[in-house]
């Protein structure tokens, strides 16, 4: 197997040459570079990632904190944030953080502060200023995805906005009995997201000079499955059933959208609904959603971690945009 001596070498250049060529640290010429390179493609030499770490002090490893997994939100942006830390030569590690204590006194005081990772992104996890500053003070750059974390950059969306869009457009069609599906008290926790797009369902009904309807408001998990089942119990009144719905995600929308169809109502004719998050099944369903690109959102967060690494990030949040996309589950209500 060839090493780093063979490779200098082949390129004709120094062993320190080769280390600075393929770690990416320090500064090499063009041709020393590209010759480096060749040299290591046609012996088959590849860097160990564990000589680096202990040369470096680096791991090229970054931990990522979600708090849950089994969600389209969560799957997107990890997809985007490991492909984009596979394109930069870093590996990717999750921990899955929940609101238990000692769960996460272990991650802090354990995983993620010792040499396992260089950096830290925690997506839609709201940190404790402790726990922040323990990353801090250990040199692990951090960034955050989906909520404000002081002095730490971050990326989100503006969630209040994006429901008084969706709620907004569901007006404009004319409709004035607009059922709204949430997060319960279990979703309703880091960044309190489902309060914030609540907010916005009702401060679009206010500013239109509609009443707040609590007979129109009902919580589920951000699933397709608990979707449909709160949306049957919502629909299933002929004399107080809302006109439309918004879902405050597409897989709600899409368990409301499937409950629809199983009292025999017909899209968009008896009911319009509108969603949040433009899924993979959209399109499929015809559901009129708001757009947020999770997976834009994780290919971002890498951006931002690599610059915070090389300490040319700022400490601050950058709101991103969001986009309304109209499909056919949205019309004007039936005279």
């Amino acid at each position: 197997m060839a090493g780093i001596k063979d490779v200098a070498q082949a390129a004709g250049v120094s062993i320190a040459t080769v280390s600075r060529a393929l770690s990416g640290r320090g500064s090499v010429s063009a041709a020393a570079q590209e010759a480096v390179q060749r040299a290591a493609a046609e012996l088959g030499y590849v860097v160990s990632s564990s000589a680096s770490g202990l040369a470096s002090g680096r791991t090229r490893n970054i931990g990522v904190l979600v708090p849950v997994i089994n969600h389209w939100f969560y799957a997107c942006v990890l997809e985007g944030i490991s492909s984009r830390l596979m394109d930069e030569g870093y590996d990717t590690t999750l921990y899955q953080l929940t609101q238990d204590s000692a769960q996460r006194e272990k991650v802090f005081s354990d995983f993620l502060l010792r040499q396992r990772v260089d950096a830290v992104i925690a997506v839609n996890v709201e940190l404790a200023d402790e726990e922040v500053q323990a990353l801090l003070a250990v040199d692990k750059p951090l960034v955050g995805v989906g909520g404000p974390l002081p002095g730490v950059p971050t990326l989100h969306v503006n969630d209040e906005a994006i429901s008084a869009l969706a709620t907004g457009h569901l007006i404009s069609l004319g409709h004035e009995r607009i059922g709204f599906i949430g997060g319960n008290a279990e979703t309703d926790v880091d960044f309190m997201i489902p309060t914030h797009r609540r907010a916005g369902y009702e401060q679009a009904l206010e500013q239109a000079g509609l009443p707040i309807d609590e007979s129109l408001i009902v919580s589920a998990d951000f699933s397709m499955t608990q979707g449909y089942a709160v949306a049957k119990q919502l629909l299933g009144n002929p004399a107080s059933r809302p006109t439309a719905v918004f879902a405050a995600s597409d897989e709600m929308a899409i368990g409301a959208i499937l409950a629809a169809r199983d009292l025999g109502l017909q899209l968009p004719r008896d009911l319009s609904v509108i969603g949040v998050d433009n899924h993979d099944l959209a399109e499929l369903f015809g559901l009129t959603t708001v757009e947020q690109r999770p997976h834009e959102q994780g290919q971002l967060a890498v951006a931002m971690l690599l610059r915070a690494i090389r300490g040319e990030e700022p400490a601050q949040a950058h709101e991103l945009g969001h986009r309304l996309i109209v499909r056919s589950s949205t019309t004007r209500p039936a005279q």
